[in-house]
Order: C-alpha cells, then structure tokens, then sequence
C-alpha cells in the first residue's frame, strides 16, 4: 500500500500517505495491545497453575494436619479416660482404707473396754480383802505380788 500511495499524484499521495501513517499507528497499538493481553492472559495461566498446584499442597497439607489433629484428639480422649479410671480407683481405695480404719477403730475400743474390765476384775478381790480383812484365794495374792514385783523391777 505504501508503494502505491507514493506512485500516485502528489495531492493525493499526502492525504493517502498520512492516512497510511494514521492506520499503521493504530495497527502497532493494537499489536501491542494484543500482546499484553496475550501476556496478561499467559500470566494468569500460570498464575491459576500456580495457585491449583499451590491449593493441592495446602489441601495435603491441610489433610495431614487434620490427621494429626485426630491422632492428638484420640490420644487426649485416651489420657482422660485413664484419669477417670485412676480416679475411680482411687475413691474406691479411699472408701476401703476408711472403712477399715472405722474397724480398726472399733478394734481398739473393744481392746481399750477389755483391758479395763480385766483391771476392774483384778482389783476387786484386793478390795474385798481391804474390806473384810480376809483373801480368800492365798494363791491368787501370791501370784499377784509376784507380779508386781516383777514389774518394779
């Protein structure tokens, strides 16, 4: 078109050449136009690549933590049901251990009224002999004495 233009009379060949001129301006702006919206368009391809790829690394990642999680939460649930069972056992030890100590509490008063009923028992023959000036059972008194002598010593 060009060649053309510049064989034609010279009125006609300005207005053909700056109109050629004008046309080749719009045709570069649209080139390059077109190829920033080609670029533009190969970026966000590879963008979204990127971001897909970028989502199936966090979604594995994502799964992975999550089993994790689980194992942790599965572990925790264990730990508490351990503490549970600890605990039960526990109050149940501690109910026994009560309930033998009230035993052995009882136990020990039974002795403690035995020991004073035995001593009651013992002095009474010695009281009687103060207070009829008698003792009947000479044997009784000697057996006594040893005794007492024994723990004097």
């Amino acid at each position: 078109m060009d060649l053309e233009a510049r064989s034609l009379q010279p009125n006609v060949k300005a207005v053909l050449l700056a109109k050629l001129r004008e046309y080749k301006s719009d045709l570069n702006n649209l080139k390059s136009e077109h190829k920033r919206l080609a670029s533009a368009n190969s970026n966000q391809a590879a963008r979204d690549d990127l971001l897909e790829s970028g989502m199936a690394d966090a979604m594995s990642v994502s799964a992975n933590q999550r089993g994790r999680l689980m194992m942790s939460t599965e572990r925790l649930n264990e730990s508490s049901d351990r503490i549970k069972e600890s605990r039960r056992t526990m109050l149940e030890t501690e109910e026994l251990g009560v309930s033998i100590l009230q035993d052995l509490y009882q136990q020990r008063q039974s002795l403690l009224h035995a020991n004073d009923t035995v001593f009651l028992l013992l002095k009474v023959p010695y009281r009687l002999h103060l207070l009829t000036g008698k003792f009947e059972g000479k044997d009784e008194r000697k057996r006594l004495m040893r005794k007492g002598g024994r723990k004097n010593k």
